[in-house]
């Protein structure tokens, strides 16, 4: 029994008529009998009882008759579905994206697109670095958005955005003033950061790390900017991407960090061994033909 085989058992029971539905069908006796008999087969009874002027539905026939109208509706709907993401100019992109771009990389990227595809749409996930690759290995996501890098030998990357970082301190505090600060200069102090799991945590962890001390995390947050507001009232220092707090009035002071290695690189990744829908793909050439931010 194919699905062709229901729709014809849906016309046939709404007319009760061989010819009738036949002709209908664009198909002959014969053929419209045999499928018929697929479905009688199918679900082991039979479905019409057979009169001198026609068919009529028994209550079998009915029953199958609900299911077969639910059935074929689901696979037109499922049939429709995959044809809009098959469809590169207005198919659907699943981007999941984290906290921090919220404000600014994502909402610059999806602006630039809309004039190259503007009947795109996109089903947005937002959550941490982690989050991100659940979904991209799920299917839950096409592309993601985050930083770090996570496992070359299982997601594509391209930069997006390079992040200068900064050591944000409160009003007044010491090094304040300086142009400039090595990180090991704040070894002392207690440290606002984010809650374990994030990718920004993992990076300024291993950046206290390479200056030769573990920091003491006094307060944990799970954003970028809750962080900037608790280090401008005075609770703490913290490691941030100055780019990811802009137009913060928090007071806290931004000092920007010595060393080769003070950046955050946000980009673009995607699963190597997923295959991308059209509009998925689309999109991912176009973000791939922009250059590389500096912030």
């Amino acid at each position: 029994m194919h699905v062709e085989d229901l729709r014809w058992f849906t016309v046939l029971a709404e007319t009760e008529h061989l010819t009738a539905a036949a002709t209908a069908l664009g198909t002959s006796q014969p053929n419209l009998s045999r499928s018929l008999r697929r479905v009688e087969e199918a679900f082991g009874v039979p479905l019409f009882e057979r009169e001198h002027r026609g068919l009529r539905l028994n209550p079998y026939g009915r029953i199958v008759l609900e299911a077969a109208r639910a059935g074929t509706a689901a696979v037109d709907s499922a049939q429709l579905r995959i044809g809009a993401l098959l469809d590169p100019e207005s198919g659907i992109v699943r981007l999941a994206f984290l906290h921090s771009v919220a404000t600014s990389l994502l909402p610059d990227l999806l602006k630039a697109y809309r004039a190259v595809g503007p009947s795109a749409e996109f089903a947005l996930r937002q959550g941490p670095s982690t989050g991100i690759v659940e979904d991209l290995e799920s299917g839950d996501a096409d592309i993601g958005l985050t930083a770090p890098r996570p496992d070359p030998e299982r997601f594509g990357w391209h930069p997006l955005e390079q992040q200068r970082l900064a050591l944000h301190v409160p009003p007044g505090h010491p090094l304040a003033t300086r142009r400039r600060v090595e990180l090991a200069a704040a070894a002392d102090e207690p440290f606002v950061g984010l809650q374990p799991g994030f990718g920004f945590r993992r990076i300024s962890d291993e950046l206290c790390r390479a200056a030769g001390f573990s920091p003491r995390l006094a307060f944990e947050a799970t954003d970028l900017n809750t962080i900037d507001s608790l280090v401008g009232a005075g609770l703490g220092v913290a490691v941030l991407p100055s780019s990811a707090v802009r137009g913060s009035d928090s007071g806290a002071v931004a000092v920007p960090l010595a060393g080769v290695q003070s950046r955050r690189e946000i980009g673009m990744t995607w699963r190597l061994r997923a295959q991308l829908t059209p509009a998925a793909e689309r999109f991912r050439a176009f973000v791939r033909s922009r250059p590389v931010i500096s912030t």
